[in-house]
């Protein structure tokens, strides 16, 4: 059995922490020794309304458990707010979790710029704004842990949730640029894909369902991702009910034309099958894999 994993003098943020996901996170990081900021607006699972109420009742509860916590009410858009409740509170920022989330689903031709801009805001934008804020923090003291969520209708698609679908995978790409800006200042980004009992899914599955995908199958991942131990960076993890895999890109080896001589649909369509055929596949770890590629179909050896 490995040693346990603690984070006692660590400062975490963890947004949308009023309930499912998030409040067992939080619960979690306090039971482990973090001091804890509360996020959540409190508003529907639309993006609508605030309320108080449910990061009242988390901090109360991590507070009858004899942890430290506070609240912090704002929207993830107001990033810099959020950080600010924990460095004025507790002095640093160690970790952030980037949970909040709403759901506007509609078909793509049903589908309203209210229903995309708000989906956009809350996820992107949100993610965005809090580990803005959080990043100078963690650059300077050559620490950091910051784990994004994204969503299996990011990575595969989704009927009726292109909004969704986009800001999702759009957070995984999120993840892996700042992995490779963070690395050589000792921080770890890594994005979870959650199947898990949650408002969300509530309005979506049956209850018996929803009861039985536990948040709580998710967190200890979450505490693995943002512990001191961690040393992977840029990785996308699916989880549920117990089950957890880690994903990576598949490539085929392609077709390599001549660049110098004229290129044609005509030519493409005849070794289509080819180019879609996955026998020997590479796993790409990195643009370089990109330009290897091509660089290498020109002959030329990959700039430096």
């Amino acid at each position: 059995m490995s040693k346990a994993i603690g984070f006692e003098e660590r400062v975490v943020v963890v947004t949308g922490a009023g309930g499912g996901l998030g409040r067992s996170y939080a619960l979690e990081f306090a039971r482990r020794g973090a001091r804890v900021v509360v996020n959540d607006l409190g508003g529907s699972i639309h993006g609508e309304g605030k309320s108080r109420g449910a990061a009242d009742d988390v901090v109360t509860e991590i507070h009858s458990l004899g942890g430290e916590a506070v609240t912090n009410y704002d929207s993830v858009e107001d990033g810099d707010r959020i950080i600010r409740t924990a460095i004025d509170n507790f002095g640093r920022i160690d970790v952030v979790v980037n949970n909040a989330g709403i759901l506007r689903d509609a078909t793509f031709l049903k589908m309203t710029d209210v229903d995309w801009d708000l989906v956009y805001r809350v996820h992107a934008l949100g993610a965005y704004k809090v580990t803005k804020a959080a990043w100078p923090h963690m650059l300077k003291q050559e620490y950091g842990r910051i784990v994004n969520t994204a969503s299996a209708a990011g990575i595969y698609g989704n009927f009726g949730q292109a909004n969704y679908a986009f800001a999702k995978l759009g957070i995984h790409g999120l993840t892996q640029t700042l992995s490779l800006e963070g690395a050589r200042k000792g921080i770890k980004v890594s994005t979870i894909a959650p199947v898990a009992g949650s408002r969300l899914l509530e309005s979506i599955l049956a209850k018996d369902v929803v009861d039985a995908l536990k948040p709580e199958c998710v967190t200890p991942l979450v505490m693995k991702l943002c512990s001191e131990r961690m040393e992977e960076t840029g990785g996308l993890y699916e989880i549920g009910a117990g089950w957890m895999a880690k994903l990576r890109w598949e490539r085929s080896k392609g077709v390599f034309f001549d660049p110098i001589s004229e290129i044609s649909a005509e030519m493409i369509d005849d070794a289509w099958a080819e180019v879609c055929d996955f026998t020997d596949a590479d796993n790409p770890t990195g643009i370089q894999d990109t330009f290897e590629a091509v660089f290498g179909n020109l002959g030329i050896e990959m700039p430096q």
